[in-house]
Formats: structure tokens, sequence, C-alpha cells
């Protein structure tokens, strides 16, 4: 039978244009980063919070550079993970694997109530798990699709708004009970859902057909996935040193980028005035509700589009992803009741994050339409303009830190800044990350896109570990020129890389010898 999409006959069953093992996917990386922006939200605020509030009175610096190590780390072994997934594993079982070692570290943060031996345990399954998972998932992405057009593209769009749905659940679930009921109590949540997010991907994963089996694997020569026609030596070397250059400069726009788990996390918890009362923890209460149910409706709008295309198949999959979204919206609504019952409100330090979220779940559908259009710029002009946006969001952060005083350890600014800048950092990234994901499956040879992904990754471990260290030094910058300088660090570098990449755009479009 000749299908449109690669896997098997349901997963030609279409939703909003795509195939059902696409949402497959998206909801298995939901989870994923649900455990992951989780855990994260909450873990500087823990080292940096006093014993007294159940935390380890660590120093920002300290704190900040632990953060680097982790968040760095967790993209540099996803290189190996795509190595072993490419010559021996296969993507699914790597996937699997991953999910059920990054279970095991979030189990094991739980526990460090006992003994801090076990934070850094599941610090480490983390990191190791995240590189079996990471490339491999989006390696099956890009492998659903037998046209490398546009459509891909607006795949890894709608892909990427499930990770930023994960993020955004993630970060408001775990970062509000972390904060307001017990630490650990937040790193367990999120390793449940990683838990749910591997049962639903393992019960559900002869959708793909077969996309993600080892090599040696006996495979329907009708679902392969290969080179349209024989490419030269020549082209395969310009196209994996265009990812080279897309992963190169992600480093900037990530660097930058992920201050949003450091140093903005600081600001927002020591420069930022968030108490609120009366009329303003009204309104307060009534945005976040918004903020929460509307996404909540849309997921499950999603949800229930899968169960109608899959269920009479693949009921144990959908049986263990429906019985998750029925815990989310108990702890949803047991979040949203607890918070209208009190009369005043201190927003969360960690509730900033899931702006960024939100404002993927919003934009992205929209940006996804547009790249399907006329309107559609080619892959360096996005990078470039996503830099700038990243830029303009610092400068926003640089402008409302004018009035702090040099050497000031708290201050009293809006959060209007914060918010701007999340939403211009936001749009930036929509221009940036899943593009960039679309690109590295449609460049590279299909023998290596596991490696590919691995070295997008390892230019996000670049990233990662440099805006961690650079976060540190957020407090001898403030002393000695001010918080102010300090985002405008932030605002310049990646406003000039913009600049370069634009320029130099009908140079690599060229160099990309015909994909679009």
């Amino acid at each position: 039978m000749n299908y449109l999409f690669n896997g098997d006959e349901i997963n030609q069953r279409t939703i909003l244009g795509h195939p059902s093992g696409l949402f497959t996917l998206f909801f298995t990386e939901m989870w994923e980063r649900f455990s992951y922006y989780g855990m994260r939200a909450i873990l500087v605020l823990f080292l940096v919070s006093s014993m007294a509030d159940q935390g380890w009175g660590w120093e920002r610096a300290d704190a900040l550079k632990l953060y680097a190590w982790y968040t760095g780390l967790v993209y540099i072994t996803p290189i190996f993970g795509g190595i072993i997934a490419d010559k021996f594993l296969g993507y699914r079982k790597a996937v699997i694997i991953g999910a059920l070692l990054m279970t095991l570290g979030h189990a094991s943060m739980a526990l460090e109530v006992f003994y801090d031996f076990y934070l850094y345990v599941g610090l480490s399954f983390l990191i190791i798990g995240n590189g079996f998972f990471k490339p491999n998932i989006s390696s099956i992405v890009g492998q659903l699709y037998k046209d490398d057009g546009k459509i891909k593209d607006a795949a890894y769009t709608i892909f990427y708004m499930g990770i930023n749905a994960g993020a955004f659940l993630g970060i408001l679930l775990c970062g509000y009970i972390g904060e307001t009921v017990n630490w650990h109590y937040g790193f367990g949540l999120a390793g449940i859902f990683m838990f749910f997010g591997m049962l639903q991907f393992h019960y559900g994963q002869n959708i793909f057909g077969n996309i993600g089996l080892p090599k040696k694997t006996l495979i329907d020569e009708e679902n392969i996935v290969v080179e349209s026609a024989p490419v030269s030596k020549k082209v395969i070397r310009d196209r994996l040193l265009v990812i080279g250059i897309f992963s190169f400069v992600t480093i900037f726009f990530w660097w930058g980028f992920e201050q949003s788990g450091g140093s903005m996390t600081i600001f927002a918890n020591d420069y930022t005035n968030r108490d609120l009362v009366g009329t303003g923890a009204l309104i307060f209460k009534i945005i976040n509700t918004l903020l929460t149910v509307v996404p909540m409706i849309i997921l499950t709008i999603i949800l229930f589009m899968l169960f109608k295309n899959t269920f009479s198949k693949y009921m144990i999959s959908n049986l263990f992803l429906g019985t998750s979204f029925l815990i989310i919206w108990g702890i949803v609504i047991w979040m949203l009741s607890r918070e209208f019952s009190n009369s005043e409100t201190e927003v969360p330090a960690s509730w900033f994050a899931i702006l960024n979220s939100f404002f993927i779940i919003v934009f992205a559908p929209v940006l996804s339409k547009i790249w399907q259009t006329k309107y559609n710029p080619s892959g360096p002009v996005k990078f470039g303009l996503g830099l700038f946006l990243l830029a303009t969001g610092f400068a926003i952060l640089s402008y409302g830190s004018i009035n702090i005083p040099l050497g000031a350890v708290s201050a009293s600014q809006s959060m209007v800044f914060l918010i701007l800048a999340y939403l211009f950092h936001t749009l930036g990234e929509l221009c940036i990350s899943p593009v960039g994901l679309s690109y590295v499956s449609k460049l590279a040879p299909k023998n290596l896109i596991g490696l590919m992904f691995g070295v997008w990754f390892v230019a996000n471990f670049i990233a990662n570990y440099s805006a961690g260290i650079t976060g540190s030094y957020i407090d001898p910058i403030v002393d000695e020129y001010g918080m102010a300088s300090f985002f405008l660090i932030f605002t310049i570098l990646p406003a000039i890389v913009g600049i370069l990449m634009i320029l130099s755009s009908r140079k690599i479009v060229k160099m990309m010898h015909g994909i679009e």
C-alpha cells in the first residue's frame, strides 16, 4: 500500500494535517520536558534557600555553577546517545532507555531529603538518560515524513509546541509545589510524569512502523526512508558544514536564553516586586487561571483527537496518557483553588518562566502556518531574526534595571519588564529552535541523523554551560557596573551575530543545495 507518511496504517490518520504518530511523540516529549523543566525551575531556588526553608543555603555563584554543569552536560551526552542509536540500538529503544534512566534520576532527587548523595546520583541519571532520549526522539519526528519540504518545518514547530507544553506544566506545577509545599515533592512530581511518558511511548511505538528500529532488523522496503537521489560528497560536505554553522550560531542564542533558569530567576526572586494584595492579587489569580486552564483545554482537545485516531489499536498507550492528564487536571484544580482561598498572593519566582512556554503554545501554531506560506524566509534569516528578538528582550531588562543601585542585593522592579523579555525571547526561540531541528533532519544524511542531532545538542552544551558560568558572575558585575550593564552583555553580542547571519544568508542557502 502506498502511504502518504511513513509508519503503519493508523499513522496515516491525520491531526491538523499531520500523521497521528507526530502527536504520540508530541505527548512523549511533553512529559519528558515536564520532568526536565519542572526540576530545573526549582533547582537553583532550592540550592540558595536557607536551611530553615529546607534548602541547602548555597551562595548564588555556587548554585549557578552547578546549574551550569548540569544544564550543559544534559546537552553533551546526546552526541553519544545519537551514535549508539545510529549504530546499535535504534532510535525507539534508545528513547525508552533514556526515559527509564531519567525516571530513576527524578526518584533519586526526591530521596535527597534522606541523604545529600541522592541529589548528585539523580543529576547523573538525568544527564545520561537525556543523552539517550533527546537526539533520538527528534530523529523519529523527521522520519515520519517522506517530503523534506515546508511540512517538515511545520511538524517540528508542532513538536516544539509539545516541548513547551511540558515545560509550561512542569515549571508551573513543580515550581508551585516545590516553593509552597516541599522542594522534594516538586522533584518527585517531575519523575512521575516521566514514567507515564515512557509507558505511553512503549505501548504506542508500533505506530511508527519500521521507523527507529535497529539497522539489523528486517524491515519492509516500502517504509524505508531513503535518499531521494544519489548525493555527491561535495553536497554532503556543504550540508554538514551548514549544520555546523547553525549549531555554532545557536550557542549565542542559548547562551542568552538560558539565563531564564539562572540569572533571570535570581532577578525575579530578588529584584522584582512579587507581592500582590487586593485587586492586584485578584487580577493575578484570574490571569494565572486563564494561563493555566486555556493551554490545558487545548492539550486536552489534541488528546481526544489522538484518542479518536489511535485508541482502537493502541489502547494501553492511550490509557496511560489519559491517566496522566486526569492527574494533571486534579493538581491544577487543587493549585488554583488553594490560591483563590488566600487573601494575599506572592507570585512564585519560578512562575515567570512559564511565560515562555505559554507564548510558545500561543504563537507556535501561528508561525507554523506562516512557514507554510509564501512568507517563509530562509533558515539563516530566521536565525538572524531570532537573535535580534533575543537581544530586544534583554534590552528591555537592561532598561528596567537602570534604577537599581550598584551592588544592590534586592530591589522591587515591575514585573512588566520580565514579562516583555520572555515574550521577545519566546518569539526568538520559535525562529531558531524548531527551525534548527527541522534543518538538521533535512540536511543530514539518513545514516548520520542521530549523530548530527548529537552535534546540534553539543552546541547547546556549550551554550548552557557558558550561560551558567556567565550568570554566576552576576554579583561582581552588579557590584561594579550595575544590573543594567549585566543584561546589556546579552543584548549586544546576539545582535551582532544576528546581523552577520542575515548578511551571509545567501551564501549559506547556496551551500544547502536545494534544501528549503
